[in-house]
């Protein structure tokens, strides 16, 4: 029985990181078709409502928090929440998907390397190694030229992977700022901020795109892709994440994040038609050994499906 627990536990993980997979197309096919900020904006303008609906049902209540915890939440939204998606949407419209995929797998890896970097923590050799493989991972992909659309362009390519790794910094700063706030929030309450944060943080920008005339090259593509961005990997992926993370150990959890760059070049080969490089798969095949790897240091489950 507790085999099959863990079993259904590690599937639901598995199937939310295939979600966050797809998000490598979904805002690939936005970047074509809309505005960055008017995007993440209309993102969580359709989040922020069901996650506060289903807070409503759960019964849950938003914990006192002080000023200092408060401040803390607003840096994660516009880091984790914001930046990540604008920065993804923007890095796409320069290098192609599969890079994508294989750059934002290596989270589990900055977040370690930022956690000794930025806070000082003890670096372990397992840590050590997976950032080493991660970081050669990357190294590959980077050094290949192929921007998704069929041209080399190799400024092109740089310049999108390098707005990625910032994206994938700003969600590993996120997840790292969370523990910092000492007030146990809980996981649905926690989403709910971040979806209402992200739509305020992110609609003064998205208004100067509007004034600006962009509204008018918006896409029908671009438009339901928001839709799905909003509801599929942002809800249903937050429900499976931690649904399953409930029913698994946290070694399980970090294994899961494996199924991600997995998934995410599987996806932009079948919808977006981008042929995977060799490169692009020994990218993607060093990154997995470093969550693999990086899984046996500490086991992290603390990931947040985006």
């Amino acid at each position: 029985m507790l085999k099959n627990i863990h079993l259904t536990g590690f599937t639901m993980m598995a199937a939310a990181m295939i979600l966050v997979g797809s998000t490598i197309v979904v805002s690939k096919i936005i970047g074509e078709g809309m505005p960055p900020f008017m995007a993440t904006a209309l993102r969580f303008a359709i989040a922020s409502p069901v996650f506060a609906f289903l807070l409503w049902i759960s019964g849950q209540r938003i914990p006192k928090l002080s000023k200092r915890e408060w401040l803390l939440l607003v840096i994660q939204a516009a880091a984790g929440s914001v930046a990540y998606t604008v920065l993804l949407i923007m890095g796409l419209s320069f290098t192609s998907g599969a890079n994508a995929g294989v750059i934002v797998g290596t989270l589990p890896v900055i977040m370690g390397l930022m956690a000794i970097t930025v806070f000082g923590e003890r670096p372990t050799w397992q840590l050590m190694v997976a950032i080493f493989a991660a970081g050669l991972g990357v190294l590959l992909i980077t050094m290949g030229t192929d921007n998704g659309d069929g041209h080399h362009d190799s400024m092109r390519n740089f310049i999108g992977i390098g707005l990625i790794f910032l994206a994938v910094v700003g969600e590993a700063l996120f997840l790292l700022l969370n523990k910092k706030i000492t007030t146990p929030i809980p996981a649905l309450t926690l989403s709910t901020l971040m979806s209402s944060f992200g739509f305020l943080l992110a609609i003064g920008p998205a208004g100067i795109e509007f004034a600006s005339g962009a509204y008018g090259h918006i896409s029908r593509e671009a438009f339901f892709g928001v839709i799905y961005y909003a509801l599929v990997p942002t809800i249903i992926g937050f429900l499976l994440w931690y649904g399953g993370s409930a029913r698994s150990h946290s070694g399980e959890a970090a294994l899961a994040t494996a199924f991600m760059p997995v998934s995410a070049l599987i996806f932009v080969s079948v919808f977006l038609h981008e042929p995977v490089s060799l490169q692009q798969a020994a990218g993607c095949f060093f990154v997995i050994i470093a969550i693999l790897v990086g899984m046996y240091q500490n086991g992290s489950g603390t990931n947040n499906p985006d």
